[in-house]
């Protein structure tokens, strides 16, 4: 028989079929009202901490104090957001502020204040101790910054805004929302922490969009995130601000600069012993030298050699040096009073001798130093200019050490008119390894770092006009003396030697052995061929000019060689 078996079909129960139910409306209701009730988070942070906060760049940076109508800002805000060159002079207890045209002293607790030593009178202190902290008053501040400041309602927050800054004008116009919905929020999300609330046709404005949110702020200056559907972007502005600054009237030169420094040590040479110098337009005679700490400066110049210079056609910037002294330096510059003598003095100089232009010639200042040096050259140069004078600085290449490592390059390059860079002394006086001067491989790649601080059209390349004749004995032992290119050619002469060209510097090579020494003589040319090259650099990599160092120590032939409008050497 076949055995059919029966299986019951089993029924849904009727809880069943209600429980489903249930689960389906409650996500279905659950839905509708997370479409209708936000459930966003109900904490509320403070947007800023402490009284009067500063807005600057859509943050807080720091508080300003009211007093009165006037507000001060604290010095270390200024220097970290507006301008890093401001300081504090400890000895005068003053500020000092510099722009292209003006030095500013503020005094702290006085009611005046000097702009290129004229004084100007407030009826508040330009400057504040509060608790150790300085505050600079931001009234008088502003006019020589391209920046403006408001006090906002309700928060007495102060929003300082800057030239260039862009605003978006936005209004709020959703009308159909909740209103935990209209509250700026921390993070770009509804269940983030909210700062403040927003009302329907309330007016804010635009700073960020991130994802579905614009973060926006209010006229109080709290700001936060909203849905960028609650929010309508209107206007877009740019802040206009502009503080006039005197244009200084230079004296012009033709064509590239082609300077040769006058090395004065004791007396300014007599006119009649100066040579003719085809192409030289510049001639800067170190006439002015730093002499105690008290910033009095020992000056050797001379009205004859203006005279002479001008009849020339050529442009006479006094040299003033630092006596290549590093204590005396520092003590020197670091106070502002003594910088000011300095700088005061040298005006004078420059009216008693009709200079053109002065070349600041500072070397040898501990690296730690550097940013006095700076700020001597900051507040010096409003002042030169004022008085019609143009401004150079010599540097070195980038190096390590007290000659080289002090110097602020872009920061020095932002103030003056020309750097000149002494492109020389690759192998010194004292150096252990005979070398060139400055072999042209070295200068150009060296030229190469320094042009991505310095622009090329502030930039003038040094060229040495001497050589160095290197002794070298049997024993190892290395010494060296400086040679004029007339000596060069007497003792090539007196050995009867006849230079080679050496690949590897780019110049002519000479060198002989001498058997009762016991010693090999080197040296490395520089002569029309080494000087042609050098001003073909200068062309190539369009820079101001060329300055030699120094005018005694050229022949005849150099001053050809060194012109820039007289061609270019082919290369070997």
């Amino acid at each position: 028989m076949v055995r059919v078996e029966y299986h019951q079909k089993k029924m849904i129960s009727k809880g069943w079929i209600i429980g489903g139910l249930l689960i389906a409306f409650c996500i279905i209701l659950s839905s509708i009202l997370l479409l209708l009730y936000p459930f966003t988070s109900k904490e509320k942070h403070e947007y800023f901490s402490g009284e009067n906060p500063i807005i600057f760049e859509g943050v807080q940076k720091g508080n300003a104090i009211v007093d009165n109508d006037s507000v001060y800002v604290p010095l270390a805000f200024i220097q970290e957001n507006i301008d890093d060159s401001v300081s504090y002079d400890e000895k005068s207890n003053s500020i000092i502020i510099t722009t292209a045209d003006k030095v500013i002293q503020m005094p702290s607790e006085s009611l005046t204040y000097y702009v290129n030593e004229e004084p100007v009178e407030l009826h508040f202190s330009a400057l504040k101790d509060k608790a150790g902290e300085l505050y600079l008053a931001l009234e008088p501040v502003i006019s020589f910054y391209p920046m403006e400041y408001t006090i906002l309602p309700n928060t007495n927050g102060v929003l300082i805004q800057q030239n260039g800054e862009k605003i978006t004008h936005a209004t709020i116009t959703e009308k159909e929302v909740h209103e935990e919905k209209l509250r700026l929020r921390i993070e770009p999300s509804l269940q983030s922490p909210y700062t403040s609330e927003t009302t329907l046709g309330e007016e804010v404005s635009i700073e960020e969009e991130k994802d579905d949110f614009y973060y926006v702020r209010k006229k109080d200056g709290v700001a936060g995130f909203i849905e960028k559907k609650l929010v309508s972007p209107g206007e877009k502005e740019t802040i206009t601000i502009i503080r006039e600054q005197k244009e200084a009237t230079l004296p012009k030169i033709d064509g590239p600069i082609q300077l040769t420094w006058e090395a004065v040590y004791t007396k300014t040479p007599h006119p009649n012993s100066l040579p003719q110098m085809p192409g030289v337009n510049v001639v800067s005679p170190t006439w002015f030298e730093l002499e105690n700490e008290n910033g009095e400066i020992k000056n050797l110049g001379s009205l004859p050699y203006v005279t002479w210079a001008k009849d020339k056609g050529y442009q006479v910037w006094g040299l003033f040096s630092n006596a290549f002294d590093p204590e005396l330096t520092y003590q020197a510059l670091k106070d502002f009073d003594t910088r000011q003598k300095i700088i005061r003095t040298l005006l004078q100089y420059s009216q008693i001798y009709q200079l053109d232009g002065i070349n600041l010639d500072i070397e040898n200042v501990r690296p730690e130093h550097g940013p006095l040096v700076t700020q001597f050259v900051r507040e010096a140069t409003p002042y030169f200019h004022e008085a019609g004078l143009i401004v150079s600085m010599d540097i070195t290449f980038i190096a390590d050490g007290n000659w080289s490592a002090f110097y602020e390059r872009e920061k020095l390059a932002n103030i003056v008119d020309y750097l000149a860079v002494m492109a020389y002394d690759e192998h010194w006086g004292s150096s252990p390894i005979a070398g060139s001067v400055a072999s042209l491989p070295w200068v150009e790649e060296n030229l190469q770092k320094l042009l991505e601080s310095v622009p090329n059209e502030k930039l003038i390349l040094g060229i040495p006009l001497y050589a160095r004749l290197w002794q070298v004995q049997d024993s190892g032992e290395v010494s060296s003396s400086a040679l004029s290119m007339d000596k060069v050619e007497e003792w090539l002469e007196q050995h009867q030697l006849t230079p080679t060209y050496d690949e590897a510097s780019g110049q002519n090579y000479a060198e002989v052995y001498v058997a009762e020494e016991k010693s090999t003589y080197k040296i490395w040319l520089e002569d029309d061929l080494s000087l042609r090259k050098r001003v073909n650099l200068a062309s190539k990599y369009e820079l101001a000019g060329i300055a030699s160092w120094s005018r005694s120590f050229a022949n005849e032939t150099a001053w050809l060689a060194l012109d820039m409008d007289n061609g270019q050497v082919t290369q070997k």
